[in-house]
């Protein structure tokens, strides 16, 4: 990476921000594909959000990424978004137009589905009912990709039944909730199950939601990534189900901010998915 006058700059914006490993990945590419460019992380406190995006363009930045808590402020905050970030309510990728314009998008649908279909190549949303732990922002990027994938039915499990019951209901006719003290029994029949909570990251309890209803042949996923393999995932495998961790969810959805910033459209390698693993372990990067 050279990080000369003429570099293109993009970034993060987030509070806090750096538990993020987004710099780490992009820097990667930068470097990897030689390209004359720099990726900061932006702590920014909510308050001041709105005001620090929209300077974006006079600092000569390209671009940025959006993580929590900002991605629905975001929305607010850019000229305009796609239908698909419309939809999910929330932005995580907004590029700096030449007029100096926002335009805001959601990626985070695009690297769940590119995850699965990197380690399950044969799955499909069409393939049987997916069960949905959680209501939150990454419960509905997931959901609505599903949808439109063609899940037959999407199960909507979550502790607060009227954030689950609003999910279900933007989702439209495919979605249903799922009383969570019935939450085994939403696995029977299963296709996919997705856990969208933080319930299995470091430092959080492991999710409880016993697997006996759930099908052998489906596919279980996780949006946790820290780490890698959580409760649920070693729970499934050992049962026998294909389990998806989530890092590959946040490789994914860098890849269409990095083409529309830098330039060139960035591949997920496993040289890639070993550099950011040795950072998420403490070990030195090679």
């Amino acid at each position: 990476m050279r990080n000369s006058a003429a570099g293109r700059i993009a970034g993060i914006f987030g509070w806090p921000v750096a538990h993020s490993r987004s710099p780490l990945l992009h820097g990667f590419w930068l470097d990897f594909y030689g390209i004359d460019g720099a990726y900061v992380p932006l702590a920014v406190a909510p308050e001041h959000f709105d005001r620090a995006l929209r300077i974006l363009p006079r600092l000569g930045f390209v671009g940025a990424n959006v993580t929590v808590p900002h991605k629905e402020a975001a929305l607010e905050a850019v000229d305009d978004a796609d239908e698909l970030a419309q939809k999910i309510g929330a932005v995580n990728t907004v590029v700096v137009r030449e007029d100096g314009s926002l335009h805001g998008s959601n990626t985070d649908a695009f690297g769940f589905i590119e995850n699965l279909r990197e380690f399950v190549p044969e799955w499909t949303a069409s393939s049987g009912p997916a069960v949905v732990v959680g209501a939150g922002g990454a419960a509905r990027a997931i959901a609505f990709a599903l949808v439109d994938g063609g899940a037959p039915e999407i199960r909507i499990v979550n502790r607060t039944t009227a954030r689950a019951d609003a999910l279900a209901d933007e989702l439209g006719p495919a979605a249903r909730t799922w009383p969570w003290i019935d939450r085994a029994g939403s696995l029977n029949e299963a296709g996919l199950l997705v856990n969208t909570t933080k319930l299995g990251m470091q430092g959080e309890a492991s999710l409880d939601l016993p697997l006996d209803a759930l099908p052998q042949e489906a596919v279980v996923t996780d949006a946790v990534y820290v780490p890698l393999e959580t409760a649920l995932l070693a729970e499934a495998a050992e049962r026998g189900n294909r389990v998806v961790d989530g890092l590959g969810m946040l490789l994914h959805q860098a890849r269409p901010g990095f083409e529309v910033w830098f330039g060139v459209t960035p591949v997920v390698t496993e040289e890639l998915r070993a550099y950011v693993e040795a950072d998420l372990k403490g070990l030195p990067r090679t």
